[in-house]
């Protein structure tokens, strides 16, 4: 079963905030949950193409 099927779970519990998320507050937790793992979830399926560099541009 894909993850995305279970969004509303997934969203409660995302929705849950972290202590650096509790001090700035949030209007709506579910919705920025949702957005979270919208965002999570593209990058996964789409993750950007990752820069390669030849040891002699490293320097």
């Amino acid at each position: 079963m894909d993850d995305r099927d279970q969004l509303p779970d997934r969203t409660e519990t995302r929705a849950e905030l972290l202590p650096e998320e509790q001090a700035v507050d949030s209007a709506d937790p579910e919705g920025q949950a949702r957005e979270v793992l919208r965002d999570s979830d593209r990058r996964t399926e789409d993750p950007e193409p990752t820069m390669r560099r030849r040891p002699e541009e490293t320097t």
